[in-house]
């Protein structure tokens, strides 16, 4: 959800009160891996909950029958949670995207809170799953089918994915060429990009291309995951038989030439993409 969330359990050991009970439910309840989805997500706070001492954050894991996590994303609540009040009922929307995986079958949200400063979890009320982390719903993963495919063609470096954590990404260059069929039907660009370095001084001013034609432009602020929605005519096409955009941002590094950055890596990155998803328009 990129994906999805995660509540706390308590051990045997763990005596501790809890100070809420979460729950998720995902639209569509059926989704295929990858596709974007929308998470309704509630946390009940206990009517004798003592107040908040932080803004803690939310965690999602996202585990398949044998256990094994295949997805997990980290929010912060729209509303912080030193403004949760006990006894008050907190609900809100999370957009994200199903985990990237192989797995077919039904699929547990594991949802807790956590510190990010200590990585304290706090106890939650519900089934427990692991170290204060309990259920928090379920939802079934089918077989993907993408009806317009993206393909990274030029200008991308190979794709990166973090063992068990069900999210991939890819670095550009200054510019990044994604191909897909000529739908020859209007269709919705979903671009999910950021730029995790506080590496420039303004921020990066990214293009998308069709052509010459300029479809999208917009400024990437550095920390933040930006999802862009791009309206696309069946008009802009063409006759060809595939379609090619472009991603070109005004500025690139090179980590391995900034001294803050401690890195060896010497490759020129632009923006790092998420998800490149072409759907019919709704």
């Amino acid at each position: 959800m990129t994906i999805l969330i995660v509540a706390c359990d308590r051990s045997p050991a763990d005596n501790a009160k809890p100070v809420a009970s979460a729950s998720v439910a995902v639209t569509p309840a059926v989704v295929a891996s990858g596709m974007p989805v929308e998470l309704d997500v509630k946390f009940a706070v206990a009517p004798d909950a003592p107040p908040f001492q932080e803004d803690y954050e939310v965690f999602v894991h996202v585990v398949d029958d044998d256990g094994r996590m295949i997805g997990a994303a980290d929010h912060a609540p729209p509303t912080p949670t030193k403004e949760w009040k006990a006894g008050s009922t907190i609900e809100y929307k999370h957009a994200g995207y199903a985990p990237i995986s192989d797995y077919v079958g039904y699929a547990t949200f594991v949802v807790g809170l956590y510190s990010k400063s200590s990585g304290e979890r706090l106890p939650l009320a519900g089934e427990a799953i692991e170290g204060r982390a309990v259920k928090a719903g379920s939802f079934e993963i089918r077989e993907r089918s993408e009806p317009y495919a993206v393909i990274f063609r030029d200008g991308w470096h190979p794709p990166e994915a973090p063992k068990g954590s069900g999210v991939e990404w890819r670095w550009s260059t200054k510019s990044g060429t994604l191909t897909f069929a000529n739908p020859k039907e209007d269709v919705e660009l979903t671009l999910e990009l950021d730029q995790p370095n506080g590496v420039f001084s303004v921020p990066q001013h990214v293009e998308i291309r069709l052509g010459d034609a300029v479809v999208d432009d917009f400024d990437l602020e550095p920390g933040t995951l930006m999802v862009r929605k791009i309206a696309l005519g069946q008009d802009q096409f063409g006759e060809g038989q595939s379609v090619a955009l472009a991603v070109v941002s005004d500025k690139t590094f090179v980590p391995a030439r900034l001294a803050a950055l401690q890195s060896t890596d010497t490759r020129q990155l632009g923006v790092r993409v998420f998800r490149a998803l072409v759907q019919p328009k709704q």
